[in-house]
């Protein structure tokens, strides 16, 4: 309950709001004056009134969150982040604190203003952070600093402290899309053309890439025991990773719908039992000194394979071998377009792909899906025959 005590020629309305996040009690005051003229009378129905409406300010948690932004994060990334969210996405939302902190971190939570995250927003934008370079980051990026921001706030409002999000109200101003690099058919055949050459690890890596379409930390979590040899199964169950907190460790898969099964084709199961013979062999010659990981994709010991050793490795042999490399996702890529152009539906590509919903494949590989939509129209002029006389007819058999 609001108190009202005189001091000097004002009045000061005193609310207890609680604790907060430290425990600590919390109690907010407001000062008023009242106008000259006004009867003592007047100035108690004015003081009761103010009163009512400070204690309801206090009550809808508008007062709780007097607390800098830096410190209510780190309360987010301890009570909620650290136990709800993935360990890669956990590290890499850390990373982000490097720019939102110096910016942010030092304001009250209950003051930061949609315009000081604006502010804050067309800064990365247009003067830039990289890392490495200094330049303004992409846009995906900049939303990631925001969603960041905006998640504290959330977490805040769950916990009663705001009422109000300000990210609700901040933009991120669109760039020109860069074009994914795809290999073409033509690219892609001299690719495997020279791969017949390379380490059998690496050959069966790329060919595995290109005919599932599986993410990196995909294809270095798979275990020997994923595979159904009888019906030429493969089985997404978990992933790879890599961050410098944890060091190598395995995940879950990004999504629920990550987690599928796909039957492949003999070519690729054929690699990969060269592979599984290979390490047999390798077992044995390292004795003791194997360690046991059931992975595909292993070191010369059996621990397995570090995460950026594959793009490292086929970044050089392209190099070598006069070829064009994009990255290791260009696969992915390049698997979506081959199934998109043989006429292959968004359902059943966005389920191939392990998206969490069609839209997200649509909206990924939207120019694809565009082109292979117009190639569907052509369809249409094989069955219709349009004659001399402006008429149409439908093709015989049609």
């Amino acid at each position: 309950m609001a108190t009202i005590s005189k001091r000097g020629d004002s009045y000061r309305i005193k609310v207890s709001c609680g604790y907060d996040v430290s425990g600590k009690q919390v109690v907010q005051t407001k000062t008023l004056k009242p106008e000259e003229g006004m009867t003592e009378r007047q100035i108690k129905k004015e003081l009761d009134r103010q009163a009512v409406l400070f204690e309801e300010e206090c009550k809808r948690g508008q007062i709780t969150a007097a607390i800098k932004f830096e410190s209510f994060a780190e309360l987010w990334f301890e009570e909620y982040a650290k136990i709800n969210l993935r360990k890669i996405s956990y590290t890499l939302l850390r990373s982000l604190t490097k720019r939102v902190y110096p910016a942010i971190g030092h304001l009250r939570l209950d003051k930061i203003t949609s315009r000081d995250i604006q502010k804050f927003v067309n800064d990365l934008l247009i003067n830039g952070r990289g890392k490495q370079n200094g330049k303004p980051l992409a846009r995906k990026t900049v939303l990631l600093h925001l969603s960041f921001i905006s998640n504290t706030f959330r977490y805040a409002i769950t916990m009663n402290m705001l009422t109000d999000n300000p990210c609700s109200r901040v933009t991120v101003a669109k760039q020109e899309k860069k074009e994914k690099q795809i290999y073409t058919i033509d690219e892609m055949k001299q690719l495997f053309k020279a791969l017949e050459n390379a380490p059998l690890k690496y050959r069966v890596f790329v060919t595995l890439a290109v005919y599932s379409g599986y993410r990196r930390g995909e294809m270095l979590g798979l275990e020997w025991k994923d595979i159904d040899w009888e019906n030429n199964v493969i089985s997404v169950r978990r992933t790879s990773n890599y961050t410098k907190l944890h060091g190598m460790f395995t995940d879950t898969t990004k999504t629920k719908k990550s987690q599928r099964s796909t039957k492949y084709p003999a070519v690729v199961m054929n690699v990969l039992r060269e592979l599984k013979d290979e390490q047999d062999k390798q077992r044995e010659l390292m004795g003791d000194k194997w360690v046991e990981s059931d992975r595909l994709f292993i070191a010369d010991d059996g621990s397995p394979l570090f995460v950026n050793n594959p793009y490292k490795w086929l970044q050089k042999f392209c190099k070598d071998n006069g070829l064009r490399f994009c990255d290791i996702h260009s696969y992915r890529h390049f698997h979506a377009s081959a199934l998109f152009f043989a006429g292959v539906d968004p359902v059943t590509v966005s389920a191939d792909l392990g998206h969490s919903a069609v839209s997200t494949t649509t909206s990924v590989y939207c120019h694809l899906f565009q082109e292979a939509q117009a190639r569907t129209s052509s369809v249409i002029s094989q069955v219709l025959d349009f004659g001399n006389d402006g008429k149409t007819e439908m093709k015989p058999g049609a």
